[in-house]
This record gives structure tokens, C-alpha cells and sequence, in this order.
């Protein structure tokens, strides 16, 4: 079943990342096709025109992707497929559900920037690096990576205080809803794996537990 499997992937995704941490977490085997931020040609053919966005998986030649921003409909079939079911707690979802929107909308709204200003630059393909400065300006404004780059100290600073709020729920169990991860540990994994990308950005030194929980979620097997 599993063998037929393909994620295309942008490498430092926050989104990617979760995905491609939880397949390898439940060893299950599949295919990479990086895909370039400027170029989805390829998530485009492989969708039928569909998708052009990352991640998507192709699962027996089935293309599963999301069907709004908010829909995790990826997450949500690597889970029912892969992981039993338990990455989407029942008994959790109205709680699990609040964070993983503060997630997607604060913490990682306050992430990227500060990865940003040093992936933009760091594309060595001219006209990649273009076309992903043109994509930026045409979401953000015109002049958007100058801007982040000028503010990067308080932008840093910002992040600290989401990445606060986890370390001190962390304080007294292993994962952030109890004894095991759930999708919402993976996408903050990711987050964190994206803000630290190539040393581009630290975790604050004062926040031991969740430096350590980081470590976890790494090296995790279900």
C-alpha cells in the first residue's frame, strides 16, 4: 500500500515538514520530488491541474491535497492511512483545533518571516529567486524582505513569546495535549525546524523544555 507513495516537497516547509516527520515516524516508505518555490510544474501535472500548492501526496496514483487553507486535509489522510487515527483525537478535537489554528495563524504568521529574510537571498538561481521575491511582494507588499529584515530583532523577539507559551506547557507532560504527539506537536516541530533552518534563527537559550522537546519529536517512533 504504502510502497506507491510520493510527498512533493519544499524542504523547509513548516507544512512540509510534519508530513514528512510523522511518514518517517510511522516508517512508512515513500518518494520525495523536491519541489522549487518558483517552479510547480511538477505538483501541477501530477494533480491534473488541480493543486499547485505544497505538501501533496500522490497515494496509489490518487493526488491528496488541501481542499481550503484551513482543511489539514493532507494531515488528516496520512493519519486515517498510516497512523490509526490517533494524530486527530477525538477527545481532544475542540482543544486540539484552537491550537492548531493559533499555529497556523500566529506562531507560524510570526515564523517565516524571520526564515524568510535569509531563504530569499540564500536562492542562488536568479530567476528563482526573482519569481519567489515577486511571489512574496505580490502576498506581503512591495519591499516586504527589506522590511522584515530591518525589524528581524523584534520579529525574533515575537516569536519568543509564542515559543514561551510551549515551553511552559511542556513543563509537566512529554508532548503538548499529554503522553503522545498529536498532529498539533508535528506542526509545531515544524514551525521550529523552519525558524532554525540552516542556524538562520535560534531557540531562545532560557527555554530548556522545549529545546529538549524538539530533540523528541526528531528522533520519535510510533
Amino acid at each position: 500500500m504504502s510502497a506507491s507513495l510520493t510527498l512533493y516537497d519544499l524542504p523547509h516547509s513548516p507544512y512540509c515538514l510534519p508530513i514528512k516527520r510523522i511518514l518517517q515516524a510511522y516508517e512508512v516508505p515513500f518518494e520525495i520530488v523536491d519541489v522549487p518555490n518558483w517552479d510547480r510544474r511538477a505538483v501541477i501535472e501530477a494533480s491534473g491541474g488541480q493543486y499547485y500548492q505544497v505538501p501533496m501526496l500522490v497515494h496509489e496514483g490518487r493526488a491528496i491535497y488541501e481542499s481550503s487553507a484551513e482543511s489539514n486535509d493532507v494531515a488528516r489522510y496520512v493519519d486515517k492511512t498510516f497512523a490509526g487515527s490517533t494524530l486527530f483525537p477525538g477527545t481532544l478535537a475542540g482543544l486540539h483545533d484552537i491550537l492548531i489554528a493559533y499555529l497556523d495563524d500566529e506562531v507560524e504568521g510570526a515564523t517565516f518571516r524571520c526564515t524568510d529574510v535569509f531563504y530569499v537571498p540564500s536562492i542562488e538561481d536568479p530567476v528563482g529567486r526573482m519569481m519567489t521575491l515577486r511571489h512574496k511582494e505580490r502576498k506581503f507588499g512591495r519591499g516586504c524582505i527589506d522590511q522584515w529584515r530591518a525589524s528581524l530583532a523584534e520579529l525574533r523577539a515575537g516569536s519568543a513569546k509564542h515559543f514561551a507559551r510551549f515551553d511552559a506547557m511542556l513543563q509537566h507532560q512529554p508532548f503538548l495535549l499529554g503522553s503522545s504527539p498529536v498532529f498539533a506537536d508535528f506542526l509545531l516541530y515544524g514551525i521550529l525546524t523552519n525558524y532554525t533552518w540552516k542556524g538562520w534563527n535560534e531557540l531562545p537559550p532560557d527555554m530548556p523544555t522545549l529545546r529538549l522537546w524538539l530533540e523528541r519529536m526528531r528522533g520519535w517512533r510510533a
